[in-house]
């Protein structure tokens, strides 16, 4: 007998298709360019909606926004650049790609696994 069931992560999709899928940044960050060139990202953090209402309820005080930064490194800042809404998940890749003398497969682990991040993180959407 199981206890717990696995949660469904919904429909599943092909590598096909996820590579045609197209990323775009979440309208609620703000970016600031370092001097280095690098870019730094100002994300909103909020509280999990359960831990929220228990605050509220014993009179806690209201529930703020705050704001997370996550700084890019070289890498991350490219593609984060190669981002704007119009572009597939394959074309970013081939883009990285050319741009820093990889392998497809290598530039295709590196920019899906860094997507995947910040898909997690809630910095960008895939549509």
């Amino acid at each position: 007998m199981r206890l717990f069931r696995k949660k469904s992560k919904g429909p599943s999709i092909s590598r096909a298709e996820a590579l045609d899928r197209i990323p775009d940044k979440n309208v609620q960050i703000s970016e600031e360019r370092l001097d280095s060139g690098e870019v730094v990202i100002h994300y909103p953090v909020t509280m999990r909606p359960l831990f929220a209402g228990l605050v509220k309820r014993f009179g806690g005080p209201e529930v703020q926004i705050q704001t997370k930064k996550l700084q890019l490194d070289a890498l991350g800042t490219s593609v984060w650049a190669l981002i704007d809404g119009k572009c597939s998940v394959r074309q970013l890749i081939n883009s990285f790609a050319t741009t820093h003398q990889l392998e497809p497969r290598e530039a295709e682990v590196a920019v899906t696994q860094f997507l995947r991040e910040l898909g997690r993180r809630g910095l960008i959407g895939i549509r």
